[in-house]
């Protein structure tokens, strides 16, 4: 998400850091060229105008005009107001009352409401540990209860049954009271959609919400629909009292024009971003972080919590002590790294946070996908694991054999195998020289840095 929009932005502000000065001119065409690119990414009219007017207030005051550097200032103020039109900060959902705080979940079909109640329970349940239980109200749709009681089984949560037919209302009342019974938490509530805004829908939903008074509502929309998703954001708050917006489907090629629309619109905070089928793609919102990758300035510290909360710290451990003891590194521990990469959402995943990457070409960027890093780990498990321990048996008869059980070529079993010998040199010189051996090797790897994919030379 945001892509065309991050390249756009990158290109206008990139133009403007080295200006020793602004002139009205610079600020004017700067401003006209965000506008074209926000309303290219579907952002809503109102939001664009009301952004561009704060930005414009800003650029030519004081705080701009007398700065060192006007071009970093003028970057600045657009990072802040892409900030405040998202809302500031992130907004945690309010969970302080008598067990269960009931979260109910609204919006249209297709929007992924019942893979984000499985994803916001596996979130509650790990990272805040609490007792979660889960309900579906939608007794239109069987598939849908059938969903959510595999899905409730996956990320290890309760469920409560219902089934088709049922009363939406008695459904809910009772799985309010089974999980006070139960000592629950939190307990989710699934409803059912439609395929667009209307009487009946909007009717049920309100009889649910007045039935249970749940402490959060949220809205959950698609942010592929674009300015579509402020307007049905607007009739949904306007029939039930929203605390707060989960958008879904970020990870899709929308132009994110939903993040920026929503907020300003019906003034109720975006709390979550979901990102993929996977039960762990859901992250919290916030929107200062969010502002910087649409700069091109990364989110270093979104990746950072990834990796603290996603790297196997056992096995991390493990391999540390393996070479600073002077074993080998082998196969296994090279699928260990490229498991966990993929773990914290892959290649790509990880340089979308990655500060610069959005103004990278295309051509660079599309070498870099997690294709190539399925295909590595398809290599070595192709491999005997007499092999992975001792990759010096595999001769040519043998990376012939592995290509043929991994459905490659021995050319890319060839550089598997390069690849693993950098890799395997570079945790050697650790052993040997401790972390200053290691930091020697990567600077040294740094100025060619040709083999991943073709990323420029670090500067």
């Amino acid at each position: 998400m945001f892509e065309s929009l991050s390249q756009r932005l990158a290109t206008t502000v990139n133009r403007l850091r080295g200006r020793g000065r602004l002139t009205d001119e610079n600020i004017r065409e700067a401003l006209r060229e965000v506008r074209i690119a926000l309303l290219e990414a579907d952002v809503a009219l109102p939001v664009v105008q009301a952004l561009i007017q704060r930005i414009k207030v800003r650029a030519v005051g004081q705080e701009v005009a007398r700065s060192l550097s006007p071009g970093q200032a003028l970057v600045k103020v657009v990072s802040d107001e892409l900030t405040m039109v998202m809302g500031k900060a992130n907004t945690e959902l309010n969970l302080a009352q008598q067990p269960p705080a009931v979260v109910l979940m609204a919006g249209l079909q297709g929007a992924g409401k019942t893979t984000t109640v499985a994803k916001l329970a596996r979130l509650l349940t790990e990272r805040k540990k609490k007792k979660v239980m889960v309900v579906s109200c939608d007794v239109y749709r069987p598939a849908a209860i059938e969903q959510l009681r595999t899905l409730a089984e996956q990320v290890g949560v309760k469920f409560f049954p219902s089934e088709a037919g049922q009363d939406p209302v008695r459904i809910a009342r009772d799985a309010v009271a089974a999980a006070r019974r139960e000592v629950v938490d939190v307990l989710l509530v699934d409803t059912a959609g439609r395929l667009h805004v209307d009487e009946a829908m909007m009717a049920e939903i309100k009889a649910l919400h007045a039935a249970i008074t749940p402490i959060e509502t949220l809205f959950v929309v698609d942010s592929m629909t674009g300015q579509d998703a402020a307007n049905t954001a607007k009739a949904f708050d306007e029939a039930l009292p929203l605390t707060g917006v989960v958008l879904t489907k970020t990870d899709g090629d929308a132009r994110g024009g939903a993040a920026l629309s929503v907020r300003y619109v019906i003034g109720k905070p975006i709390k979550f971003l979901g990102a993929g089928e996977k039960t762990d793609a859901l992250e919290p919102f916030h929107p200062d972080r969010l502002a910087q990758r649409i700069l091109g300035m990364g989110d270093v510290l979104s990746l950072v919590e990834e990796v603290e909360r996603k790297v196997d710290q056992d096995k991390a451990q493990k391999l540390a002590q393996k070479v600073m003891k002077g074993k080998r590194f082998d196969l296994n521990d090279m699928k260990d790294q490229l498991e966990q990469m993929g773990n914290m959402g892959g290649l790509a995943g990880l340089l979308d946070k990655l500060p610069g990457v959005s103004s990278l070409p295309d051509s660079v960027k599309s070498k870099v996908n997690d294709g190539e890093m399925k295909k590595m780990i398809a290599i070595i498990n192709s491999m005997t694991g007499k092999e992975r321990r001792h990759p010096d048996l595999l001769n040519g008869s043998r990376r012939a054999r592995v290509a043929r059980g991994s459905g490659t070529q021995p050319a890319d079993v060839n550089r598997v195998l390069k690849q693993y010998m950098q890799m395997e040199k570079m945790m050697s010189k650790l052993g040997k020289g401790g972390s200053k051996g290691l930091l020697r090797q990567m600077r040294g790897a740094m100025k060619g840095m040709g083999g991943m994919g073709g990323l420029p030379p670090m500067r």
